[in-house]
């Protein structure tokens, strides 16, 4: 697992359309903002996802500061996942303040 900036995922998109973006918040969460054509797994759901990441993709992990995608990504290793995973260091918070600013902030 590597950590990457927002701005960093922003060019990995830009580069390549097909990365996954995983945002594993809570519902709530999600409906307030989320990155463009992420697909949404609560992090208590991720222990019944784990087939759904395929080795040979690419997968950035979110949440909102980056605490728990970067506890589900090396969750993902642990289980024997081999995608390449990447955290978002910041979380959304971070994404807001430097790729996309139309999404809301929250406590």
């Amino acid at each position: 697992m590597q950590e990457k900036s927002a701005k960093e995922v922003n060019e990995m998109i830009k580069a390549n359309p097909i990365v996954k973006i995983v945002d594993v918040r809570e519902q709530w969460e999600y409906d307030r903002g989320h990155i463009e054509n992420s697909t949404h797994i609560p992090m208590g759901q991720i222990p019944s996802s784990i087939e759904l990441f395929s080795d040979t993709n690419e997968y950035v992990i979110v949440c909102h500061h980056g605490i728990r995608s970067r506890t589900v990504a090396l969750y993902l290793e642990q289980k024997g996942v081999k995608a390449n995973l990447y955290n978002l260091s910041g979380g959304m918070e971070q994404w807001s303040d430097d790729v996309d600013s139309s999404i809301e902030k929250y406590k």
